[in-house]
Formats: structure tokens, sequence, C-alpha cells
């Protein structure tokens, strides 16, 4: 794919300025927003990247001739760069209880669409293994790419010395970029048959979009047919050619990955829920803590890192959740742990996103069901089924705080009227880190107070201004009780009705415009009152246009 230089220095305008794009300082910031202290030289890498990782290439430059989505942001949609709902397939034989690639396939992922019929890939009719895996996550890549080999190493325990049914080994895999280097430990994939950020690039741009890059040059034939390849391909290979600043298009996609922020967890501590966690076993193998080293060769940004990902990075007998594909040395029965950072926001869960829609607590209850009766998540599964139903509501709440934001009390991702409005209700009140008005204590000393609310006014994406010219902003006016707004619109009563004046400057305006587009399906900048800012707003704000009464 030729990257026109154009199209690359346009990118480099869309750099994040702004608290919703970049976060404030001292808080967490929303999953899928770059990591803090990059260069701006790094962050005009992960825009550019960001870009790139929407944009398929077309079937000239290189699209196909067999693939499984045109782009990345396709599969990797929650946020962009993290999990998604988008589901592949794997086929292969069975050969005396072993897996075996199917005569002819140089891989076991059928690739789903094609440039044409000519090309298609289809499932054998006599492959007697089948599985189905959903999209995994790419956040914050650049920090799990960071851990040391020894610090995961550190936590194998294959021949369970401690008899404590867990036996999770290294998947030692060798790197696409330096395949003659020494074995590093895996932690990206299903199987954790990934070493690295850029191999993961190269591999799933050839795998998954047909996309022939230095790493891997060579396509996937059809169904193993190079004749038929040959018929197919339209682009000389390889197809991914660096752009005008020496970076293919596998580099900028490794800069947007590689550069993504963790996701937030709140509240951060303390949870009853957590406690249970590690008592039933879950934490066995899904570790919290994990750092980056302090290595000079490192970039800021990730040098020196803490982390709570909630991964082991280690292959696990998985007993009935096996799917029967063996990928490098990772054996038909084992997974990889998954992260567990961003949770609340997965929907499917498990590896063949079986664990689908409904509420968060049913997807949850249904995946660590899943890890029993047999296999090395057994016990962990049958210690959760004998909690009461207290403590499973518990864990399960502690789980929903991994991936949500601060003060987002309705999980939205945006902090809004809604929220303003939970805040005000919590204001003053004491709280536990069970509670939820705990998703409003910020600094965690049990009361929700002054120094919660200036990191909320920070937070707000709605209009936040001193319409009544009391020396007093909006929000603090109604949460201090100073003005009262009975019509819980997040405006103080006393400054009159001018619905469409969403920022209270006395007049609608361009300003009023921007604010509304910009809230475009969430309550911040609603007008109506349905709790929607949509065409019925728009309407109400160009018929008012001007100086308000």
């Amino acid at each position: 794919m030729r990257i026109p230089t154009t199209f690359v220095a346009s990118a480099a305008l869309c750099l994040c300025s702004t608290t919703l794009c970049l976060g404030v300082d001292g808080l967490q910031r929303k999953s899928g927003l770059p990591l803090p202290d990059l260069t701006p030289t790094e962050l005009q890498l992960f825009e550019t990247g960001k870009l790139l990782f929407a944009t398929p290439p077309t079937i000239e430059q290189g699209l196909g001739p067999i693939f499984n989505k045109s782009n990345c942001q396709s599969c990797h949609t929650i946020p962009t760069g993290g999990w998604g709902s988008i589901t592949v397939t794997h086929f292969g034989l069975e050969n005396k209880g072993e897996f075996m690639l199917y005569p002819g396939e140089v891989q076991s992922l059928k690739q789903a669409e094609s440039i044409n019929l000519l090309c298609a890939e289809e499932t054998p009719a006599d492959a007697t293994v089948h599985a189905t895996r959903v999209t995994n996550s790419s956040l914050a890549f650049g920090i799990v790419d960071a851990i040391t080999n020894s610090d995961i190493a550190s936590h194998e325990d294959p021949l369970d010395a401690n008899l404590d049914g867990v036996s999770g080994r290294v998947h030692w895999v060798s790197l696409l970029e330096d395949p003659t280097g020494p074995l590093r430990a895996g932690r990206f994939g299903w199987k954790a048959q990934v070493g690295s950020v850029l191999t993961f690039s190269g591999d799933a741009a050839r795998n998954e979009m047909g996309f022939t890059n230095r790493l891997v040059p060579d396509e996937n034939p059809p169904n193993g047919d190079y004749a038929l390849l040959a018929q197919c391909d339209v682009a000389p290979d390889p197809e991914d050619v660096p752009d005008a600043a020496g970076f293919a298009f596998i580099d900028r996609v490794t800069h947007f990955q590689r550069y993504l922020g963790m996701p937030p967890q709140t509240p951060k501590s303390g949870m009853t829920g957590e406690a249970l966690f590690n008592q039933v076993g879950c934490s066995k193998c899904h570790i919290r803590d994990w750092n980056t080293p302090n290595d000079s060769a490192l970039e800021v940004a990730l040098r020196g890192k803490s982390a709570k990902i909630y991964s082991d990075f280690l292959v696990h007998d998985m007993g009935t959740l096996a799917d029967g594909i063996q990928q490098g040395d990772a054996t038909e029965f084992e997974f990889r742990t998954p992260v567990l950072w961003n949770l609340v926001q997965r929907d499917p869960m498990l590896h063949d996103g079986s664990a689908l829609g409904g509420t968060f607590a049913n997807r949850v209850t249904l995946v660590i069901s899943r890890h029993g009766p047999f296999g090395e998540g057994a016990n962990s599964s049958a210690a959760f089924a004998a909690l009461n139903s207290t403590q499973k509501s518990q864990l399960i709440g502690f789980l929903a705080s991994l991936g949500r934001l601060e003060f987002d009390s309705d999980f939205t991702g945006f902090i809004d009227l809604v929220d303003l409005l939970a805040f005000d209700s919590c204001f003053g009140l004491t709280t536990t880190a069970d509670d939820a008005c705990a998703v409003h204590d910020i600094d965690q000393n049990g009361t929700i107070d002054l120094v919660d609310l200036g990191w909320f006014e920070q937070a707000y994406i709605g209009p936040n201004n001193d319409c009544n010219n009391n020396g007093v902003a909006d929000i603090r006016d109604i949460v201090l009780g100073t003005s009262v707004d009975l019509n819980l619109d997040g405006v103080p009563d006393d400054c009159g009705s001018c619905p469409a004046d969403i920022n209270n400057s006395g007049t609608v305006d361009g300003m009023d415009l921007a604010l509304l587009l910009g809230n475009w399906g969430s309550a911040a900048g609603d007008i109506t009152g349905d709790g929607l800012a949509d065409g019925m707003d728009l309407a109400i704000v160009l018929g008012s246009w001007g100086t308000c009464s």
C-alpha cells in the first residue's frame, strides 16, 4: 500500500488537543486515548497510525485476494484498537487426537472474503475441526510489549509444583522481524502465539487483509491452491511499501497500537469484589500488577510504568473450553489468559464470542461457569459458584470497574448531564468502594467532596458557564445549592429560559451548534429532554438563532 505523502501530512493535523481527546491530568483517561507523556512526535505517530488503522487499502494497492476485513478498525472497535465482535473461523483435521492442518493449507485460518468469487476460500467439507475466534484487544500494546521475558516467565509453573491445579507456561515464539534471533515470551493472540506489536501488525495485515509486507511477503493461497492464487493476485508483492517518511503501513499501525493508553479502573482499589476475586483463585492466572522496565531504550511514555492488566500471559489447559486448534507450541487445549482491563466494555466475551448480549453480570457469570468443570480454571469456577448471591454481585461489581471511567455513573464513557445529576445526588455523602457513589470519589477518601467536585468540573463535557453572573460556575452553583435546577437540565433555573443557548452565552450561535454536533447522540447538548442530542435539538437551535429574549 503506497501511502500518499499528502495523506500522511493531513493526518498529522489531527493531533489531540482537547480535554475530550487527551483527558485531564490527574484523571484517568478514557479507553482508546493515547498514553500520557508522549512527545509531540510520538503523538503525531499515534494519530497518523490511528487514521490508517481505519483506512482500507484498495484492491490495486493490495487488498486480498482473500481476506477477512478490509481494515483493522472493522474488527477492533470497542474502542478503536480494542475488543470487537467480529468472528473468524479456523479449521483443520484431527489425527489421533492431535490437530493437523488440512492438506495443502499453510494455516488454520479461513479467509471469509475475496476480491472475486473465483478466489473465494471455502471450508473443506471433510474438515473435522472447526473453531470460532472473536477479535482480541490491542489496547496499550506498547505497555504489554515492554514487559520483560523474565517477568512473564517468573509466573509459570508448568508442573504445578504448588499443587493448586494451575500450571501455566510460557509460549516461546519467534519474531517475524527477527526470525533467527532469541525466542520471546508470547503475549498477544488467543494462544500467545505473537511476541511483539510489529509481528502482530505484519501477521494481521497479511492474514486478515491479504496485505503482504516485508515481514510476511507471500500471499495466502485460497485453500492452498497456488495456481488459483496466480490468477487472483493483482498487485505485486510485498504490497506494503514505505511512505515518504520511510514508514510502511505495518509501522504506522504499530505506532498507534504501541501508544494506545491503558484503560481506566474505577474505583481503583478497595472493592470487596476484588478480595473475593483473589479468594476464589481468579488472580492465580489473572495477575493484576505488572511493571515495565526503567530502560532508556524505551520511550518515556512506556518506561518504568505500572499497569493493572489482570493476565499472566501464560497458556493454560482450559479443559472444556478447548477449541481443538494448535498454534505454534500452544496445544489444542491451551489458551493464553486474556487481559481483563477494559472488561466492562467487552461484548461478546470468551474466545468464541459465545457469551453474547444480555447484561454484563449475565455475560461474566456465563464466562466463569465455562471455566469448569475441567481444566485449570475449574477450581475457581466451582469456588465462584459456592459464593452467596451478595458475594457474587460484589465480585461482578469489581469486574465492572475494569474499564470504567471516573464519574461515569451510567457506563457510557461520557461524563454528561446524567452523570452530573448522579454526582449531585452523591455530593456530601460518605461512601465505600463498594457503593454506587464510589465512582465519584476520585481521591477515595470516603467522601464526595469539593475536591471531587473540582475534578468533575474538568471531566464534564456539557456547558459549565456562569449564566446568572454570580461569580460561581453553573455546575458548582447547582451542586452547592446556591442555585436550584428543578428541571434537571444542568443549568440554574434563575438563568431564564433559552434552551437553545447551550453554552449560556445569551446568544444562540455557532458555538451552540458546535456543542450540539460535538455531543450528538449523548445527553450533553440535549434540548428537548429526550436524553439525546439529535435532529429535533438541531431544529430548535437553528430556529432560535440569534440573541435570547
